[in-house]
Formats: C-alpha cells, structure tokens, sequence
C-alpha cells in the first residue's frame, strides 16, 4: 500500500508534507512524493526532501520522488497517481480560506477532490502566531 503527497515549496505543502510522512509510519507503508511542476528543481525542494528524509529514517518510511509527466497539470498528475494498484490515500496541502474563500476551494485542489480514485486528506499549514 502507498501514501502519495503532493508538495510544492510553500507553507501548504510543508504541512502536507510533515503529515504524509507521520501517516505513511502510522499505516507502516511508503510514501510517493509528487512536486509541483518544477518546484523539485528548486533549492527549498533539496532543503525539505533532507528534512523529509530525517523523517522517514525516524519513521523508517521508504519515500520516493515521482517523475510527472510532460505537458499534464500537477493535479491531472496526482489524479492519475491515485488510479495506481496500492495507492491507499493522496495527501495535499490547502490554504486556509476566508468565510467566502470556502465556497471556492483553489482549482488544483477542487479537481483532486472530484477526481481521485481514492481517498484524500487536504491539510492545512499551521497557524502562525501573532
């Protein structure tokens, strides 16, 4: 069974990271992670995949970087991912909307909600005080 997690070099999905990690431990499965467009080329990417590693040594969960492919949107990526054998749940990370910022989940989001052939954990970044 497998845990795939959607990340992007944002608050979101360092949330959605950190708790992709802790959920493929507690299911005692591995983790497929699934970059924003080019974000993996990124230096924030090295800088969380080192974190995430020490995670998954602490967890001792077996994690790996997905390939997208060309020319598909990263939710058409992770929609297709959720239709591979074993995939047991998609973790994405989501903004904390306002009252009417509810009634409109951002796209990517909505249409992996919609569209996923399992089930999905959207995951908030934590509050930050003030």
């Amino acid at each position: 069974m497998t845990v795939v997690l959607s990340y992007s070099p944002s608050p979101e999905g360092r949330g959605a990271l950190a708790f992709g990690f802790a959920e493929a431990s507690m299911r005692a499965t591995d983790l497929v992670v699934i970059a924003d467009g080019d974000s993996a080329s990124g230096p924030d990417f090295e800088a969380a995949m080192r974190e995430a590693q020490a995670m998954a040594e602490a967890g001792e969960v077996s994690w790996r970087i997905a390939e997208n492919v060309p020319d598909r949107s990263h939710a058409d990526n992770l929609i297709d991912a959720s239709y591979e054998a074993g995939v047991d749940l998609l973790v994405v990370g989501m903004r904390r909307r306002s009252p009417v910022g509810k009634l409109l989940l951002g796209s990517m989001t909505q249409q992996v909600l919609l569209d996923a052939h399992c089930p999905v954990t959207a995951v908030k970044p934590p509050l930050r005080l003030r």
